[in-house]
């Protein structure tokens, strides 16, 4: 897995993000790790169209030299992603896109558990200063309105404790569209990776404006 890094300009966009003159910004090199499982890994898809590759060039094109490197694991739960996040997230990393639970509500893994071993990922990544910008996940219909009562509020109780910026629900406007989505009905396929990432990147703009702000 290479975690390139390339020089990030902010000048353009200095305004919006930190409120200041071009003046008063420097460039800053910044790298966002997306921590995650086959929704963030590109399940099936070609190189360059999984949501890290087309994220990252959506907000190339906006004036972002931004990296986004893409660690997510096809299958991997919430448990998964605790054990490996202090070797998946090096050293360096400015922020990190936290995108893990839905291998939890499908195989049925206690809500508590899950929202556990997100707690534990977020104390580590913050006990390392990195901002953490989290993607939630709803529990599939099919694991019944008990369990989606104890899964569905996870995202945001830990967005609130830990003061972190949310995104509720990670396959806004693909889940349950078959045109956006693999034959499998779960997985995006690459237009439905476009939606996302249209939905999705004002979030992470806003969110690498906080990590510039906290850099300068």
């Amino acid at each position: 897995m290479s975690f390139k890094v390339v020089a990030f300009q902010i000048a353009v966009i200095a305004g919006l993000f930190f409120g200041g003159t071009a003046e008063s910004v420097s460039a800053r090199t910044i790298q966002i790790v997306g921590l995650g499982d086959s929704l963030m890994a590109g399940y099936q898809l070609p190189p360059g169209d999984g949501f890290p590759a087309k994220l990252e060039a959506a907000l190339k094109a906006n004036g972002l030299d931004v990296v986004i490197a893409d660690a997510g694991v096809s299958g991997d739960t919430t448990s998964g992603g605790l054990s490996r996040v202090d070797w998946s997230v090096p050293d360096g990393t400015d922020g990190v896109i936290l995108e893990l639970g839905a291998n939890d509500a499908l195989r049925g893994i206690p809500p508590e558990d899950s929202e556990r071993n997100l707690d534990a990922i977020i104390g580590r990544l913050q006990a390392r200063n990195i901002p953490v910008l989290l993607a939630g996940m709803l529990a599939p219909p099919n694991m019944g309105g008990d369990y989606a009562a104890r899964f569905n509020p996870i995202y945001k109780r830990l967005a609130d404790k830990y003061h972190l910026t949310l995104y509720p629900f990670f396959l806004d406007g693909v889940a349950t569209q078959a045109k956006l989505q693999l034959d499998d009905g779960m997985h995006p396929n690459p237009q439905g990776v476009d939606v996302m990432v249209q939905r999705l990147q004002p979030v992470v703009e806003s969110f690498i404006g906080t990590i510039g702000a906290k850099l300068k």
